[in-house]
Parts: C-alpha cells; structure tokens; sequence
C-alpha cells in the first residue's frame, strides 16, 4: 500500500481528554479484607479509591459498642483507631492515591487517621490528594448518620475546611451530596437547590469563623466539591449538570467574589442511581448503569471528575469482587475504547439542552431564594421545610410508579422472564459476609485498648474536651487523639458530651400521600 492510499483510509484522530477518576465503591468485613481487595482492584486498572465505613464507624461507636451489635463491617470497613487505618492502607502509597472516604459525622476523625497514617508511609500532609464526604445537611435530610445538633456539625465542617486549605491543600474537605438528595426523592430542582443551599451555609460558615483570610476564599471554594446522582432519565440529568455548573459559577461570582475560573471550576464526582437499581430482572441494571454513566460524560463542558458505578447486583446484596470488576470495565471501556473524550462539548448549542438547562436553572434559583428566605439550609433543616419537601416528592415518585405512569422494566411492565442464570446459585450470586469477623473485630479493638499508654490517651481526649468548650480549630487535638491510639468511639464520645445529640425532624407530617 502506498503511503497516499495508506493516508485515505486512516484518519488522524483527535488528541483525548484525559480520563475521569475511575474508581469503585467499597469495603467490608476487616481492614486486611479491604485492602485485598483495593489492591486487586488498583491492579485491574482502577485509578483511585472509593471508602465504604461501615455503619458504626459512620456513627461513631467501636465494634465492641452496643449499639454496634450485627452492623460491623457490614454496609462498610469498621476503622476503630490508627491500626485499623494503617491495615486498610497496607502497600497502597497515599502520596499517590487519589481516595474519597464516604464519611460525615465522624470525618474529621477518619482524616485525621488517614494524615497519620500517610505520615507514617512518608508522605507529607501536602501530597494528599481526595476527598471526605463530610456533608452533615444530608444527612439530618436523607440517610440518618448524623450524631450532632446542626450548630456543632457545621462547626466540625468549618474547622476542616480551614485546616485542610493550608495544611492538605490538593484535599477536598466536603463533597456536596445531591446524591442522596435525589436518593431520598428530590426532582432535579431540588437537587440543585438543597446542595447549593448547604454549600452556601459552608462557605458563609468558613467566612464567619475568621479561620480563612478572605484573599484565601478563592482556594476555599476551588476545593468545595459535590457528589452527585445520575438517574436513568438522561437528558434531564445531562441538563441537570450543566445548570449545576452554571448556578455555581454565578453564585461564586456574585456571593463570594471569586474571580479566578479556575477557583470557579464545577468539580464533581458521581456514583449513578442505586435507588432505580431492581431486585426484579436485575441484569436489566446493566444498561441503568451504562446510560446513567453516560449523562454524566457525554457533555465536555460538565463531565465530571471522578465516577464510581455500582454492581447490577447491588439490589440484592454486597457485590461479589467480579460484580465489580463488570462495572469497572463499564467505565474503562466508555474512557479507553470509544470517542467520548476525543471532541468539545457535544450538546454545545443545542436549542433542546439549552431551554431545560435555562429552566432548570430558573426554578432551582427560586427555590434556593425561598430557602435563604428562611434563614438558609440550618433552618430550613430544622424547622423541617427540606425534609418535608422531599417526602411530597418522593410520595409522588412512589404514586406514579404504583399507577403505572412510570414504566419500571421487569418490575410494573414486562415482567415476563426466562431464569437468570446469573441467579442460578442464590447463595454464590452476592457477597456473604462470615459473621465471625464481627466478634475478631470486637476482640482486635479490646486488644488495642490493652496495649495502649493510658496517660497519653487520656491526655489527648482532655485535650480534645477542652478544645470542644472553645472556638478553636479541632484538628490539632483531633490529631494527637489519633497519634495517641484513641478509638473512632472515644473520639466521638468526648464530642457527644460536649456537644450533645441530636434526632432531626422526619418531615413525614407535611408529606403529600400517595392517595392524595
């Protein structure tokens, strides 16, 4: 072939963007177990690290707690003191990794274990690069594992963000979450609006406190960053993303003068809808999961930064490793092996993309003035407006499904079905956790406790006591309880004598029901 004829059949190719963060969501069982499985992970091509804490950790009780009782490394790893963290990390270099940890109440706690530990392996605070969810509205607003009033919680926040913007600063303090918003029944409006409301109560938070210089604001909001839903109706989220990084541009600009664009960059990452996910024909989930990853890659200008796709057997129960790696695969072969990341924004001038996004920004906008009407998201949180709000929607959701309005394959239309061979063996087709690792774990943290320097710990939570009764920043004794060996539980304990606890409103009372 001549190198003319060579010429007209191959075409130069555009040079690609480069990838999102690829990663999955996970953890269970013990720290070593995780770790095995983070490292298997790591070696099929994964490119950074998405925690799972289970619910103790979340709410912050040791293995050995009550209230601990048949939870422990179930949704989630337990991580009850340094050990714990050191084993989950064992052989992944932190100074490299990109990891998000799924943690709120407690994540201050579990940064400051995961900073100790990358000390230990060499890693100076600097290198750290991820995120901690650390997005306490939610929580009182959709899934329940908070442990401190409002005021306290946002205090914990604020003093994060101030510690990581000088001491951690490739670190993302919080991630917004939408997600669960959406979760819990939010229209897209809402999503829109409840986050940008909590981020805005962030920020004014960060601002009031005095901890931030204001020529530092910028950096502040450079490193905010949201976590958040892609359902199954593709065109409404693609829409939805972009109102999302227009709203945010507009709001740093005018509330918070930013003006560099970089500082302005909408920078989020996603794990697409589990709620849409199915028990019935759950092989259906497979395609869920592709065009839902696809609303949030498709358009350049609003792709995100970071993706994690749940397995098509999440409806069921915990993945099994291969129920991962097929999700996993999902996304490098959209990265790797199509066009996606070879060309500008596809949607760019789209006279459809461009109504839905201006609407959806206009009723997103009302609704966020409505709310700061109210004296912003802490009391819209605590007169229960939110809460209510997406109870009505979630109500209507449920209704339309019931009714048939909204077509659920293999669960309200076509329900017809061969045997899923995928199902063949129930009992191999999840993950089992052995229950007797709830009881190694009791008596790991017990031995923990015995081998400790009692002086020191009870040091260090004095110190953390005192600091609670002030205003200053908490990381620093957050710290030395870490280097010291106290429990994820002691920690916590401390704060919930300080602080106190809280049972936030269920918003149910004002729902609309089904039937009305």
């Amino acid at each position: 072939m001549t190198e003319t004829a060579r010429d007209m059949t191959e075409t130069a190719r555009p040079e690609r963007d480069r990838p999102w963060i690829i990663r999955t969501y996970a953890g269970h069982s013990s720290p070593a177990e995780s770790n095995a499985l983070y490292r298997r992970n790591l070696a099929k091509g994964q490119t950074g690290l998405s925690v799972a804490f289970d619910l103790p950790t979340q709410t912050g009780y040791d293995p050995d707690h009550v209230l601990a009782r048949g939870e422990v490394g179930k949704v989630g790893v337990p991580i009850a003191h340094l050990g714990d963290m050191r084993a989950l990390f064992d052989q992944i270099p932190l100074g490299k990794m990109n990891t998000s940890m799924t943690i709120n109440a407690t994540a201050m706690w579990l940064l400051a274990l995961y900073q100790v530990a990358a000390e230990e392996q060499g890693a100076a605070p600097a290198e750290l690069t991820g995120t901690t969810q650390n997005d306490i509205i939610k929580e009182y607003l959709s899934r329940g594992t908070y442990v401190f009033p409002p005021g306290p919680s946002l205090r914990l926040i604020t003093d994060l963000v101030a510690y990581t913007v000088t001491e951690i600063p490739r670190w993302n303090p919080i991630n917004i979450c939408s997600y669960h918003l959406q979760e819990a029944g939010a229209t897209p409006v809402q999503e829109l609006a409840y986050s940008l409301c909590t981020v805005i109560a962030v920020l004014d938070a960060v601002v009031a406190s005095g901890q931030v210089p204001q020529e530092r604001m910028g950096e502040v909001c450079a490193r905010m960053s949201f976590f958040v839903n892609a359902g199954v109706r593709f065109v409404e989220e693609l829409c939805k993303m972009r109102a999302f990084v227009a709203l945010w541009d507009d709001l740093l600009k005018t509330r918070y003068g930013v003006t560099d664009p970089r500082h302005r960059r909408f920078r989020y990452g996603v794990q697409v809808n589990s709620l849409g996910l199915t028990e019935a024909q759950p092989e259906n989930n497979v395609i869920r999961i592709v065009l839902e990853a696809l609303g949030v890659t498709l358009s350049k200008d609003a792709r995100c930064r970071a993706l994690q796709l749940p397995a098509w057997n999440e409806a069921l129960g915990l993945p099994r490793p291969w129920d991962q790696q097929w999700s996993l695969r999902i996304q490098q072969i959209l990265a790797y092996e199509t066009d996606l990341l070879e060309y500008p924004d596809l949607f760019e001038g789209s006279v459809v993309v461009n109504a839905r996004v201006e609407e959806l920004v206009a009723a997103a906008t009302e609704e966020i003035d409505r709310v700061q009407a109210m004296g912003g998201a802490i009391a819209a949180v605590e007169s229960g407006y939110m809460k209510s709000q997406l109870v009505a929607s979630q109500a209507t959701r449920r209704a339309r499904i019931e009714s048939g309005d909204d077509i659920v394959v293999g669960v309200n239309r076509f329900t017809e079905t061969e045997p899923n061979p995928l199902l063949a063996d129930l009992d191999t087709a999840v993950q089992v956790i052995d229950p007797a690792g709830e009881q190694a774990t009791r008596e790991q943290v017990a031995a923990w406790r015995a081998g400790r320097d009692a002086a020191v710990v009870d040091e260090a939570l004095l110190g953390l006591r005192e600091a609670a009764k002030t205003d200053v920043n908490l990381m620093p004794a957050t710290l030395a309880c870490a280097r010291a060996g106290v429990t994820t539980g002691e920690w916590a304990g401390v704060l919930r004598e300080v602080f106190g606890e809280y049972r936030a409103p269920t918003g149910v009372s004002g729902a609309v029901t089904a039937g009305a």
